[in-house]
């Protein structure tokens, strides 16, 4: 295996990435009636829970602080997710999908609804306006989850700051990199923009990613690779502050999914070598 990245100590890291599934003719369908849990009432199993969300199936893994088992975590409850759909149905890693209309028609409204709640930005300080629904088209995203208190007010200034500082953080070093390896460019016109996050009690959900980072092995190990270097970097090299000039250039390559020749040339180790 490739060098693993130690984790700094006190930290936990999670993840709650969604699949969709498709048929046995290989077309998008619904999770929903598949696969038991709800956002409200997720379906405990080992390592962590599944659930419907919208017209995808999501998992989340309870949270470590080591390479190890993140990877068990996150292979043991996917296995128990897939296990738990018909004969012939399979999960896929598409950061977007798009269903035939008779599935669509088919499915409840209330699964079709955009229901989740808005995030927000880090770079704007503000809550980003959800997505637009788009009849037929649905997105999913990869979201990592990195925990280093318990119980904290998600309303004091000096802990979002410390969130918001992450993020940004993040962004440099997964956001970017994001952009060499998912090819998918329509989720990102919708959501998972730049800075996408939620404050939680005990740290904070990083939103920008899709699901691309599951398609493989190596992707996941760079994923948690990169999630750490960015968090040991920030004790000497913290990018948003050091080099805010160009601040606008990242969020703008990670919005459109246009590449900085700029930021890939001078950024190298954040962006291409962590």
């Amino acid at each position: 295996m490739a060098k693993v990245l130690k984790a700094m100590e006190g930290l936990t890291f999670g993840a709650d990435p969604e699949l969709f599934v498709v048929d046995t003719n290989g077309d998008f369908v619904s999770a929903e009636g598949l696969i038991p849990g709800t956002k409200d009432n997720p379906y405990k199993v080992d390592c962590g829970a599944v659930q419907v969300d919208g017209m995808a199936a999501e998992f989340n893994i309870d949270p470590v602080d080591n390479y190890a088992d993140f990877r068990h975590n996150m292979k043991t409850v996917r296995q128990q997710l897939k296990k738990m759909l018909p004969k012939g149905y399979k999960l896929v890693e598409a950061a977007t999908a798009e269903f035939k209309p008779e599935v669509w028609n088919n499915t409840p409204d209330h699964a079709k609804m955009l229901g989740c709640s808005p995030d927000f930005n880090a770079w704007d300080t503000c809550i980003n306006q959800p997505p637009r629904d788009r009849e037929f088209v649905r997105h999913a995203g990869g979201h990592l989850h990195i925990g280093w208190t318990d119980e904290a007010d998600t309303s004091d200034s000096v802990y979002t700051s410390a969130c918001l500082d992450l993020v940004r953080q993040l962004d440099w070093y997964l956001g970017l990199w994001s952009t060499v390896k998912d090819n998918d460019v329509e989720r990102r016109q919708m959501y998972g923009k730049a800075g996408s996050m939620r404050f939680k009690p005990y740290g904070v959900e990083y939103r920008t990613l899709s699901n691309f980072w599951l398609k493989s092995d190596a992707l996941m190990l760079e994923t948690w690779n990169r999630m750490q270097s960015a968090i040991w970097a920030m004790k000497e090299n913290h990018m948003p502050v050091q080099y805010s000039d160009y601040n606008s250039s990242v969020i703008s390559s990670i919005n459109t999914s246009e590449k900085s020749e700029l930021l890939f040339s001078i950024f190298t180790r954040p962006i291409i070598n962590y």
